[in-house]
């Protein structure tokens, strides 16, 4: 993926519970609430670590999405839980389609 690929649209889909992001180069991704909220990015739920790791959260609602500057995006869950800010790279990165995970 180029440094430069970009969200063109990113939809809300709160009926089947997912989140789809259309990229600059074409490529579209579907993210699932609880793939999106397992794999946060903040400090709470990764710790200060380097490795990454998924938190089981159950049953997660996505109450709000926002654009962080030119270069992320911020989810709300229902609950509060919005420390989180997903940078379009590690979003891109955590693309769960097929083609993407082969090439992982």
């Amino acid at each position: 993926m180029s440094a430069q690929v970009r969200p063109t649209e990113v939809r809300h889909q709160r009926e089947p519970g997912l989140v789809r992001i259309t990229w600059s180069d074409g490529h579209s991704s579907d993210y699932p609430y609880a793939y999106l909220r397992g794999w946060c990015p903040c400090a709470v739920c990764q710790g200060h670590g380097g490795e990454r790791r998924f938190l089981n959260i159950a049953d997660p609602k996505l109450a709000a999405i926002a654009a962080v500057g030119n270069y992320a995006l911020r989810f709300t869950w229902e609950g509060g839980h919005d420390t989180g800010i997903y940078a379009y790279r590690y979003l891109r990165e955590l693309c769960p389609c097929p083609a993407c995970a082969a090439g992982s």
